[in-house]
Order: structure tokens, then C-alpha cells, then sequence
């Protein structure tokens, strides 16, 4: 059963799996994450392309209707009114494909998750000392 798994070794290859028009939508996620964490560190993580800093930061993927976004329960919390209208679960979010993604409130969360790891780390720093 294992043959038959994917194993993506970057976020380049993983978007190269998809059509045309939902690489594009990935492509300008990938983007705007980038500009939203500059210091993050790129990887794949759960077969999804992620985002590090200070721990797991964000991770998004595509599937057949939606792209979901997972910025952790924290990300979903602090933006659950300007994500109500999207189906979702405790740290995820689904944006329908057929829609225009809500790329400035991408950017927001991720902005948001950068800050909340940031956080994190300074406290566990300040603790060590």
C-alpha cells in the first residue's frame, strides 16, 4: 500500500501537480506568504507545503473544490468573523475554488501567526535565562 503514496520534496514540485488555473491560485498563496513571514523557512510538512518560524507557522494545500489553509486553531480564532462565510474546522479553512481568494486576509493571519510565534519564542527565551 505504501507504493502507491507521493512524497513531495518541495513546494515547487507539490504545485506542479495541479492544473493551470489552481497552480496559479498556489503560486500567489506561496507568494504572499512569503511576503507576509520574509524569515519563515520553507518546507513540506504532512505532504502539505508549510511554513516555519519559531515552530510550524502556516500550512495550505489543494484538493478538488477548495484550497484549505492551516494556520492553527490561534489563526483561526483571532479572524473567525472574516472567515465565517468559509467552511472550516478548529485550525483550518477551506476557500472554494471557483471563488476569489481573500489573499490581504491570508496575508493578515499569516502576519498574525508570525507575531504569535515570535511571541512564543521570547517567552521560552526569557524563561531559559
Amino acid at each position: 500500500m505504501e507504493g502507491n503514496k507521493v512524497t513531495f520534496n518541495s513546494i515547487d514540485e507539490y504545485i506542479s501537480t495541479f492544473p493551470p488555473e489552481v497552480q496559479e491560485k498556489l503560486i500567489t498563496i506561496w507568494q504572499v506568504i512569503k511576503e507576509a513571514a520574509p524569515e519563515a523557512t520553507e518546507k513540506i510538512s504532512y505532504q502539505m507545503p508549510t511554513f516555519a518560524f519559531h515552530g510550524n507557522l502556516v500550512h495550505f494545500a489543494a484538493y478538488k473544490n477548495h484550497i484549505g489553509f492551516y494556520p492553527a486553531p490561534s489563526g483561526i480564532e483571532a479572524f473567525k468573523e472574516e472567515i465565517a462565510q468559509y467552511k472550516g474546522a478548529k485550525g483550518s479553512v477551506q476557500f472554494p475554488l471557483e471563488q476569489p481568494l481573500p489573499y490581504e486576509l491570508i496575508s493578515k493571519i499569516v502576519k498574525f501567526r508570525v507575531a504569535e510565534n515570535e511571541n512564543k519564542a521570547e517567552k521560552k527565551r526569557k524563561k531559559e535565562k
